[in-house]
């Protein structure tokens, strides 16, 4: 039987109150149950996985997708901690925020409690299927996982794994449901299910969340795009910048914690750019040079204005020479999309003055946009990078699933 998202929606909301009611140790029941059942099919869900990678990569899909929907033992084994790691997690529903007396006797509880449906709308990692499930889990939210076309098979395999822990456990499998439409319109019917859904998170390109975000009359939590920067002080270490460059645009370009822009300060610039441009080269990387840089590395190609905002997802990296530390913050904040950016440098006034003045949710000194994760900063398992000012910021998990409301307790007290 095929559901509108109307209607898989209005399930979630009679589903996500069995959620609720539950006790922090069933909760982390669910998801230990869930990921002994993911471990036991591991070799289904590689087989279900390798079919779909077969099909896409014959229907030309680009390396950094493919790598992204691929599903091997390493990933899946990530994928079982990650759960196991959410499971046991502190729970935090129904935990005191704040609380006080008023001089009337009134007693004031500010509580915090799920959101109660959430809906998630993801391109190609399969992996994000399993990851957002659990965080909803935990938190006590059910959730609508609309996946791409191009992941569809191996989502609703992940999503019948679920369903099964959750019926095993007398839950209804309607607290994770995945949504079969990957056309525009269902994106469309998400984003704008307000009464039904309490909040949209978008992961993926530019293209997806500027569709939701202009379409939606449902809160949306705004994620993912990532057009990072390195910035390389004129006090840099060599060694040091140059290996920075290279973990943060190379160890995995095709995701958005990766640099795009490489900005360098022309003293720097002046007697090691030819060496950082050659390692990049050899590291496969294809350059996007400002003119004074270009016509020092032939074998690159002048940037236009595009490649400053351009978010790659591969291995392409641009790279502009300027003056000083405030003409980089400058080039970061009209490009910048507010996710991740860094500083190479030991002049600790260039460090206080980026910290200061650079508007996004991560920021580093030394150290490569890459460990903007979750895990990667203690911070547990994510929904998604938020890049947004609002509700939550940064590296979102549980926390940023839960909302609060005010619990108010008298004796026969009137106003």
């Amino acid at each position: 039987m095929n559901l509108t998202v109307k209607e898989q929606a209005q399930r979630a909301q009679a589903a996500a109150p069995y959620l609720q009611a539950s006790t922090a140790e069933a909760r982390r029941q669910i998801l230990l149950d869930l990921a002994a059942a993911l471990s036991k099919r591991q070799a289904d869900i590689i087989s279900v996985n390798a079919v779909e990678v077969a099909e896409q990569a014959q229907l030309g899909l680009a390396d950094a997708l493919l790598d992204r929907l691929t599903l091997d033992a390493e990933r899946i084994a990530s994928m079982i901690e990650g759960v196991r790691q959410i499971a046991e997690a502190q729970d935090i529903l129904g935990e005191t925020i704040a609380s006080w007396q008023q001089p009337n006797g009134l007693w004031v509880r500010q509580v915090r409690v799920p959101l109660g449906v959430v809906g998630i709308i993801y391109e190609a990692r399969p992996n994000v299927t399993v990851d957002a499930a659990a965080l909803c889990l935990k938190s006590g939210n059910a959730v609508l996982l609309r996946g791409s076309r191009m992941a569809a098979q191996t989502n609703a395999y992940l999503v019948s794994i679920i369903a099964e822990t959750l019926n095993a456990l007398g839950l209804p499998s309607d607290l994770v449901q995945i949504v079969p439409a990957t056309s525009r319109q269902s994106v469309l019917e998400m984003a704008q299910a307000r009464g039904l859904i309490d909040m949209i998170v978008p992961r993926g390109g530019a293209d997806l969340i500027r569709t939701v975000l202009e379409s939606a009359t449902v809160p949306v939590l705004e994620t993912g795009v990532g057009n990072c920067h390195l910035y390389i002080d004129a006090s840099a270490p060599v060694d040091m910048a140059v290996a920075l460059a290279l973990n943060s645009k190379c160890s995995r370009p095709g995701v958005c914690n990766a640099v795009e822009t490489i900005l360098l300060h022309q003293a720097w610039a002046k007697q090691h750019f030819l060496r950082l441009a050659t390692e990049l080269q050899a590291a496969g990387v294809e350059l996007r040079l400002c003119p004074q840089l270009q016509q020092q590395a032939p074998a690159s190609v002048l940037a236009v204005d595009d490649d400053w905002a351009h978010e790659y997802l591969g291995l392409t990296v641009a790279i502009k020479q300027v003056a000083s530390v405030d003409e980089a913050i400058r080039h970061i904040n009209q490009y910048g999309t507010r996710h991740s950016e860094a500083i190479v440098s030991t002049d600790e006034n260039s460090v206080s003055r980026f910290f200061a003045s650079v508007d996004a949710a991560c920021l580093y000194h030394n150290a490569s946009t890459r460990f903007s994760d979750g895990y990667a900063l203690g911070l547990g398992a994510e929904i998604g990078i938020s890049t947004q000012k609002l509700h939550a910021r940064g590296p979102t998990g549980v926390l940023g699933l839960t909302t609060y409301k005010y619990l108010i307790s008298g004796a026969g007290q009137t106003r």
